[in-house]
């Protein structure tokens, strides 16, 4: 069934909420910043790819070997797809990884000069790059706020503060970016994410004491 369209109460409403959220996530994360390690923009990429349907953890284990491996774009370009494969393999997915990476870095040298685009149109040209990767990348890389990352931490805690009602990550995006200043967009994405590790983590169990939950209480009977 679809979900109806935010109506004017409801996003008055969550725009308000919304903003105490972020007054006390910044309080309790002034310095939530992206966890996954890179040293140039090639990487981040890489990294952000990488941690699909995978914990950053893992993905910071895969890429410090594998960042001293491959040291240069053109390293990419001439990696041999089956070893690159199982240097990538504890991430999960990586057929599918392996295939976008190895491309998306043919594409970078031949189409931007060995550069990662910079606007969101043509990053999403890449290969293996959608919106939450977009926004990561050109956020961390270039301080582009052309939109707000919806990963699993995100989409649970949005749809458990009620300031979304739909469950698709785009539709999730579109609807925080109008309630959401646009300020707040970039860090907003990492304050939650250390909010659903640190604090409200997904297991079932009480939160009707913790700091959002207080200013929202129906979010303590939320759960997804």
């Amino acid at each position: 069934m679809a979900k109806s369209a935010m109506t004017d109460e409801q996003l008055k409403e969550r725009k308000k909420r919304a903003l105490q959220m972020i007054k006390i996530l910044e309080k309790l994360f002034p310095e939530a910043h992206i966890a996954l390690n890179f040293e140039n923009n090639w990487q981040l990429l890489i990294a952000v790819i990488l941690s699909a349907q995978c914990t950053d953890k893992k993905v910071n284990e895969v890429t410090q070997s594998l960042f001293q491996k491959y040291k240069t774009l053109d390293d990419y370009v001439n990696a041999n797809v089956l070893e690159f494969e199982k240097d990538i393999k504890p991430t999960g997915f990586y057929h599918t990884k392996a295939k976008n990476i190895l491309a998306a870095a043919k594409l970078v040298k031949e189409k931007w000069g060995g550069e990662v685009p910079r606007t969101m149109e043509n990053i999403m040209m890449l290969p293996g790059v959608a919106r939450k990767t977009a926004n990561v990348v050109l956020g961390n890389a270039y301080g582009v706020r052309d939109g707000i990352a919806v990963d699993t931490h995100v989409r649970r805690l949005a749809l458990k503060f009620d300031l979304t009602r739909h469950e698709n990550p785009d539709k999730i995006e579109q609807d925080l970016l109008r309630i959401i200043p646009k300020k707040y967009w970039f860090p907003f994405t990492y304050m939650l994410i250390d909010y659903g590790r640190s604090v409200c983590v997904r297991k079932k169990h009480p939160c009707k004491d913790h700091p959002l939950s207080k200013i929202f209480p129906p979010a303590a009977e939320r759960w997804f």
